[in-house]
């Protein structure tokens, strides 16, 4: 079975990198570019898990969290956040709505994945 991601992220170069680090484990990766975008692309992509970043335009990452969480269909999927923040307080935050999982940006490609595989039971 192929696992399916979800990575939301509102910079065209970190989805690139995050969307070439997953194809290379072998991800189907879908992509958004904001929380609203990436609440659309839920039906299409079905994910296994969402990667999603804290700060971006129209909804952020808390907006997208919580409306995930509260979607009946999606509820129960993992939620890594991927963020350049570190604040604990924003990381109480991203519990608090939902967050699986927490990962500062710049990132290892190596240790994303060995994030993802954890999360997933793999």
């Amino acid at each position: 079975m192929t696992v399916r991601i979800l990575a939301v992220d509102d910079s065209p170069t970190i989805r690139a990198l995050v969307g070439r680090a997953l194809r290379a484990a072998g991800f189907e990766v879908f992509l958004a570019s904001d929380g609203v975008e990436g609440l659309g692309c839920l039906p299409d992509a079905d994910p296994h898990l969402i990667i999603t970043d804290i700060n971006m335009p129209h909804m952020d990452g808390f907006g997208l969290i919580e409306n995930v969480r509260s979607s009946g269909d999606y509820a129960d999927v993992p939620i890594l956040v991927l963020t350049t923040e570190s604040g604990q307080d924003l990381k109480a935050r991203a519990r608090s709505a939902g967050a699986t999982g927490w990962i500062v940006k710049p990132f290892e490609d190596a240790r994303l994945i060995a994030v993802i595989d954890k999360v997933l039971g793999r």
